[in-house]
């Protein structure tokens, strides 16, 4: 899953998997502003030049850091907190890379939540529609910001979930990866783009299944 842009992108959960802050069910608020129109990739595009490790144990510990980490420098924003991509599926291979997703009131108010995260520690990588993201200036946890009620969200969550429940469609996208990780990839978001096959077909007999967690 690991891109810096979203891909057409897990056993038991831990308990840290997911966190709501000072959250409401309210109707989306009226936008601040106009979104911005096109992609802003800072730094450019990048080769991939992390392989893919086994699964880590430590990796939800290191959501969970990021998880209050974040909570604190957004507090008392109401904000969704959650782990996704590999790192979230226990037993999957993955890239050392922590993605996590949180939602917010308004994506187009970036005064309200992107200058706390920068002040935090993160730094802008992706600007794009609907669509933010920041990471740790060593590049192992991607922030990616939506607004609350995007379906990028809900993707999210419906790939994690349900690999975190099949063994055989775990199975089929870790070798899937470790296929596409044999060749150079010049551009990570490539080597993302290049999953989105395998995603879809995965995502849509998640689909035909109970919802799981």
């Amino acid at each position: 899953m690991t891109g810096d842009s979203p891909a057409s992108a897990s056993p038991s959960p831990s308990p840290s998997s997911s966190a709501r802050c000072n959250s409401s069910s309210t109707a989306s608020p009226v936008p601040r502003r106009a979104d911005v129109a096109g992609l802003e990739l800072v730094g450019g595009a990048e080769a991939l030049r992390v392989g893919l490790h086994d699964y880590d144990e430590r990796w939800p510990e290191i959501f969970e850091q990021h998880r209050q980490r974040i909570a604190d420098a957004l507090a008392p924003a109401s904000i969704d907190i959650e782990h996704i991509g590999s790192t979230s599926v226990p037993g999957l291979a993955a890239k050392p890379i922590v993605d996590i997703v949180v939602a917010v009131a308004d994506i187009t108010a970036e005064e309200d939540y992107l200058d706390a995260l920068l002040a935090a520690g993160y730094a802008l990588r992706v600007r794009e529609p609907r669509h933010r993201m920041v990471r740790t200036p060593e590049r192992d946890i991607h922030v990616h910001i939506y607004e609350r009620g995007n379906a990028a969200i809900d993707e999210y969550l419906l790939l994690r979930n349900h690999l975190r429940s099949d063994a055989a469609d775990r199975a089929l996208y870790e070798s899937t990866k470790r296929a596409l990780m044999s060749r150079q990839w010049d551009d990570m978001n490539a080597y993302a783009d290049a999953k989105t096959d395998v995603i879809l077909e995965i995502k849509a007999r998640a689909r035909t299944r109970p919802a799981s967690r």
